[in-house]
Parts: C-alpha cells; structure tokens; sequence
C-alpha cells in the first residue's frame, strides 16, 4: 500500500500544477485591473511601480511562477510562523485581494470556521442518518420503510438547495417564526443562551444541506448493498449459522461501503468549499459566499486561491478513498 501511496503522490504533483497553470491562465485571461478601484489622480509613474511590485507587467509564465512562489512557499511558512512565532516570513510579499486590500488567507481564515461549523455539521448529520436509512432499507427491500425512505431520498435529491432553502424560511421562519432567517456569524457563544441562539440560526441551513447528503448517501448504500445480499458469500455465511446481525453488518455492510466511501470522500471538499448557494440565502458568511463575492468584485487572487485548494483538496481525498478501498476489501490489492 505504501508503494501504492507513493505512485499515486508522484501522479499528484504533475496533475496539480497542471491545474494550477489551467486556473492561473484562465483568470488571468478574465478582464479586470488591481488598480481599477484606485483614485484617478495617483500619477502615472506611482501606478507603474505598484503594477510592477504586483508583477502585473511581466509575462504570464513569470506571473504563474511568483503566484506559485507565494502559495507553495510563503503562504506556508507564514503559517508557520503563526503557530510557532517565528519570523520565516517576515518582509515577504504575499498573496493580496484585489477587493480587501488584504493577505487572501487571512481573509479565508476569517471564513473558514463559519464553514466548517455549519457546513461540515451537516455533511456529518446527513452521513450519520444516511447509513442506518441505506441498511434498513435494503435489509427491508419492498417494506413500508423502505418506500417511504425512497420517496424522500428521491424528493431530497430533487429539490434543488435554493428551493428547499426559501422554503424552509417560509415555513420555519415566517409561518412558525421558530428561527431566525439570517445567521448572525458575530454571535458569540459564552452563555446557554446564546449557545441556544447559536444552534437556532444553524437548524436551517444544516438541515437543507443534511437533507441533500442523506439522500445521495443513503440511496448509493441501499444499491450496494443490495447487490451484496445476494451474494453468495452471504449464503455461505447463513448456512453456516452465522448470526444475521453479523451477516449484515461485518460482511455485507463491509464490502458495501466501497461505493459509498467514494461518494463520502469527494463529497468532503464541498464542506471546506461551503455550500454557496446556500450560504448565500442563509447570509452564512463562509467560504461559499466569499467566492461569490469576490467572483462579482473580479477578485481573481481569492478565486484563483480557492479554486487551487479545492483542486488540492479533491486530489488528495481521491487518494485517502483508494487507500480505504483495500481496508474494507481484503480482495484489492495495490501491488
């Protein structure tokens, strides 16, 4: 598996930087100008020397490789320097949006935890309540549970989040008024009170985005293991007097996690990503709504980082799923 592991990172870092060099190009074709925003009467020669500390003026490939300097070299001991209080990075230049004036991971810092909070609590609600749904329902093919889980699995997948998401505004919000309809990412929580308030405000958008996870989850694990059921290994299991608890769960269950495990995984970017549409109509102020943001104000240092990670991100769960593969399967083999 190591060996395996190694092969898939050394495919890795190519795949990566051509994608690096496809985002980097493509917005950089995009129009729009740092210095846009600037006051007209800054002279001439003021506005050449800051194109030139921004490297706007140099050719494209020189552009890519200071941008590539700067997210794979500066930005990290920045980080570095965060967390252990060295000086690795001082006086370095880093990577600066065009909108806020300001380093873009500290601006994607800000956001990060209101989308992990909202959003990664609902992908693990919607992961939790997917699996025991998938597994009584096809344990129970046919029966009323089955159908009744299929029909909302169906419905779930159906709606689209902006509709589910002004709909449970209508209905929590202004007909109930249970919730509130705008979440309020200034909340401190340091009382029960406001830990209260803190989950009200989250109920909504975690239970649109859940709803969207439970149904793809559960449908995907009720498929595969349906297929498994029917195996003969089962059979096999049951002749020998082997507990149906353990059929179900160590053997079928096994080997019916692969498919799901995929989906799992690369669902797992889209909780760093956020959840853009509805961060937007939730006003969540994540990760999701700021890549809007800065799509509508033609930030392209913040899109062209976002992108870039979830490129990262994407990559890396691809190869966390294949090396889990030979966990649940002991039939794959890596050599």
């Amino acid at each position: 598996m190591l060996n395996y592991a190694i092969r898939r990172l050394l495919i890795a870092v190519p795949t990566l930087f051509l994608i690096s060099l496809l985002i980097f190009s493509l917005l950089k074709m995009a129009p729009g100008d740092p210095l846009s925003q600037l006051p007209p009467t800054i002279p001439p020669e003021v506005r050449a020397n800051m194109r030139a500390a921004l490297g706007i003026d140099e050719p494209l490939i020189v552009q890519y490789l200071l941008w590539l300097k700067l997210f794979l070299v500066i930005e990290p001991l920045h980080g570095l320097d965060v967390l252990f209080g060295t000086h690795f990075s001082d006086g370095m230049q880093r990577i600066i949006s065009w909108q806020s004036r300001g380093p873009v991971f500290s601006v994607i810092a800000e956001r990060l935890p209101q989308t992990l909070l909202v959003v990664g609590l609902a992908y693990i609600v919607g992961v939790l309540i997917a699996l025991p749904i998938g597994i009584v329902s096809a344990y129970k093919q046919y029966s009323v549970f089955d159908q009744i889980g299929t029909f909302f699995s169906m419905l779930g997948l159906a709606v689209p989040p902006f509709f589910s998401s002004v709909l449970a505004i209508l209905i929590f919000a202004v007909y109930f008024d249970w919730l509130p309809t705008i979440y309020n990412t200034n909340l401190v929580v340091n009382s029960w009170s406001s830990f209260m308030e803190q989950l009200r405000q989250m109920a909504m958008p975690v239970m649109v985005l859940a709803v969207q996870t439970t149904a793809s989850i559960s449908r995907y694990l009720r498929s595969s293991m349906l297929d498994n059921l029917n195996q003969d290994y089962v059979r096999t299991a049951r002749a020998k007097g082997m507990g149906e608890a353990a059929v179900v769960f160590i053997h079928v269950l096994r080997n019916s996690m692969i498919p799901v495990v995929t989906v799992v995984a690369l669902g797992l970017p889209s909780v760093f990503g956020g959840a853009i549409v509805t961060e937007q109509i939730f006003k969540v102020n994540g990760i999701g709504q700021l890549l809007i943001t800065a799509i509508y104000a033609n930030d392209v240092p913040i899109v062209q980082t976002l992108a870039f990670i979830f490129a990262v991100l994407i990559v890396v769960f691809n190869l966390i799923a294949d090396l889990l593969y030979g966990l649940l399967d002991p039939r794959i083999r890596y050599d």
